[in-house]
C-alpha cells in the first residue's frame, strides 16, 4: 500500500484542474480565466490559494445590496433633474442615457470647469474652497497623508470645523495605512473634528473583510454643494514620502478640475453612496440654487467598480473612441488595456484618426510598467502616436478627449485594475471650451516629452520584450 498516499495527492491534484477548469472561466473574461487556469496547472496550490484569496472580483454581498439599494434612490432622486438636452452629435444622447441605465446621475448642463494641472495649486484651490465653506464639506480619496504639501489643507479643515462647518471625509484604508505618516494623519483628522472613516476598511478582526485589493480609488471634494473637484490627484506630497521615490528623485504629474454648477450634486451624489455604504447613515443631498448659464458645459458623472454589474468606465471609453471621428488624444499612467478597447484605439488609428497616447517614460510599479510596454509594438504599428513625459516625473494625469468638444477626466486607469477591482469616478465633459483647456495641457506634455517611435522600439533587446510579455499575461489574473 505505498502507492496510497501517491495515489490520493494524484486524485487530489486532478480534482483541482477538473474543479478550476468548471469554475473559473464562469462569468470571467477569456484573458482572465487563462491566466488563472494556468497559474493552477503549473503551481496549483499556491494558485488555489491565490484563487480563493483574490479570485472574485466583487465587494461583500451586503456592500453590493447597498450599492442596489443607491442606485433605485439615485433613479428615483433623478426624476426631479433637469437633464441637458444634447442633439449634437447625435450619439451623446444614447452615450448618457446608457451610463444612466449602469447608475450613473443624468447629464446636466449650465456647468464651468477650470483644470489646474499644478500639484501644489490644486491643493491651494481646495483649501480656498474650503475656506468658503458654510454648511458641510464632503472629501474622498484614495490616499490622504499629513504632510508639509497638505498642511495648509489641514488647516482650512480645522478652520472650517471652528465655524460649525461640518466637514466629513473618507480615505482608502489599505492605501492610507502604507503611508509613511498614517498615525499623525488619522490622529490629526480625530483632534481638528473631522468626521473620517476608512473605506473599504480590511479588518478581519473586527468583522470587516474582503477581497484586500479591491480598493476606493476616487478623489473628489464637495463644498455646500456649489463647487466641486475631481481628478488623478491625491492628497499627499508629490513624492508620496515613498523612500524608493525619493532615492529615484520621483514627482507625480497631476490634473485637476474645479467644478460649478448643477454637476456639483452629481458628485455628491457618489460621496453620499459611498458615506452610507460604510456608515450606514442616508444623508439628504443638498440642492443649492446655481446661477442659470445658457451656454455652460454639459457634463455627467459616471461611477465604477466592483459594486456594479457593469464595467461602467470601460464602456465610457469604448464608446467614446468608437465615435471619435477626428482624433484620440489618451493620457493614462497604467495603461493595460482588454481587447475590445485595445481594438477600439488600433481601429480608429487604422481609419484614419489622429490617435496619440502619453504615459510615462518610466515606471513606478514595476509589473505594470512592463505591461504596458507589452502594447506599444502594436499601437505603432496601427500609426498611434506614443509621448513619453519625461523622467522623473511619473505622468498620472487620466484623461481622455476626442474630435474637439467631448473628454473624460477622472481617477480611472486604463487597466483592468481600474474597469475590475476598483471605485473610481470619471466625468464626461461635452464642450468646446473644455476640451480647448485640456488640448493646452496636452501641448504641454509633447513639448516636454518626446515621440516613440517604431524604429526605436524595433530595436529593444529581447530580455525587456520577454519581461513585458509575461508581465502582460500576469496583469489578467483578476
Amino acid at each position: 500500500m505505498e502507492w496510497l498516499p501517491a495515489l490520493i495527492v494524484l486524485i487530489i491534484d486532478w480534482a483541482i484542474r477538473i474543479a478550476a477548469i468548471i469554475i473559473i472561466p464562469r462569468n470571467r473574461k477569456p484573458t482572465a480565466a487563462t491566466a488563472w487556469l494556468l497559474a493552477i496547472f503549473f503551481i496549483p496550490m499556491i494558485g488555489v490559494l491565490l484563487f480563493l484569496l483574490v479570485g472574485s472580483p466583487k465587494l461583500p454581498r451586503s456592500r453590493r445590496a447597498k450599492q442596489e439599494l443607491i442606485n433605485e434612490a439615485i433613479a428615483i432622486g433623478s426624476e426631479n433633474i433637469h437633464r441637458a438636452k444634447v442633439r449634437e452629435p447625435a450619439w451623446l444622447a444614447p452615450l448618457a442615457h446608457m451610463n444612466e441605465s449602469f447608475g450613473a446621475p443624468p447629464m446636466v448642463g449650465g456647468n464651468t470647469s477650470e483644470l489646474i494641472p499644478d500639484y501644489q495649486a490644486s491643493i491651494d484651490a481646495i483649501s480656498k474652497a474650503i475656506d468658503n465653506a458654510v454648511d458641510f464639506v464632503h472629501i474622498e480619496y484614495y490616499i490622504i497623508a499629513l504632510d508639509d504639501t497638505t498642511r495648509g489643507f489641514f488647516a482650512a479643515m480645522e478652520r472650517a470645523v471652528k465655524r460649525g462647518v461640518t466637514v466629513r471625509l473618507l480615505l482608502d484604508h489599505v492605501a492610507s495605512i502604507r503611508t509613511a505618516t498614517h498615525r499623525a494623519t488619522f490622529k490629526e483628522l480625530t483632534r481638528i473634528g473631522v468626521q473620517w472613516h476608512f473605506m473599504l476598511p480590511v479588518q478581519p478582526f473586527k468583522g470587516n473583510w474582503q477581497r484586500p485589493d479591491l480598493r476606493n480609488h476616487r478623489k473628489l471634494v464637495v463644498v455646500d454643494g456649489l463647487v466641486g473637484f475631481m481628478g488623478s490627484q491625491n492628497l499627499i506630497d508629490r513624492s508620496y514620502n515613498s523612500k524608493k521615490n525619493i532615492k529615484r528623485g520621483l514627482m507625480w504629474q497631476e490634473l485637476v478640475t474645479r467644478l460649478t454648477g448643477p454637476v456639483v450634486q452629481s458628485i455628491d451624489v457618489i460621496f453620499l453612496s459611498d458615506w452610507y455604504c460604510e456608515t450606514d447613515e442616508r444623508l439628504e443631498l443638498i440642492s443649492p440654487e446655481h446661477p442659470p448659464r445658457e451656454h455652460g458645459l454639459v457634463c455627467q458623472v459616471v461611477p465604477s467598480g466592483p459594486g456594479y454589474d457593469h464595467e461602467n468606465n470601460l464602456r465610457l471609453f469604448l464608446e467614446l473612441v468608437h465615435a471619435a471621428r477626428e482624433k484620440v488624444i489618451i493620457t493614462s499612467p497604467y495603461f493595460v488595456p482588454d481587447e475590445a478597447l485595445m481594438y477600439a484605439i488600433t481601429s480608429a488609428s487604422e481609419r484614419g484618426l489622429d490617435v496619440q497616447l502619453f504615459v510615462s517614460e518610466i515606471g513606478d510599479q514595476s509589473g505594470v510598467y512592463h505591461a504596458q510596454r507589452s502594447y506599444y509594438g502594436e499601437l505603432l504599428r496601427a500609426g498611434v502616436q506614443i509621448w513619453m513625459y519625461p523622467a522623473p516625473y511619473i505622468l498620472h494625469s487620466k484623461h481622455l478627449s476626442i474630435d474637439d468638444d467631448v473628454a473624460v477626466i477622472g481617477s480611472s486607469n486604463m487597466d483592468i485594475r481600474s474597469f475590475l477591482l476598483d471605485l473610481e469616478v470619471s466625468l464626461l465633459v461635452r464642450g468646446k471650451p473644455f476640451v480647448d483647456d485640456m488640448r493646452i495641457v496636452e501641448a504641454d506634455y509633447r513639448a516636454k516629452g518626446r515621440e516613440l517611435t517604431l524604429e526605436e522600439w524595433n530595436k529593444e533587446p529581447l530580455l525587456a520584450t520577454t519581461l513585458d510579455g509575461i508581465a502582460r499575461l500576469t496583469s489578467s489574473l483578476q
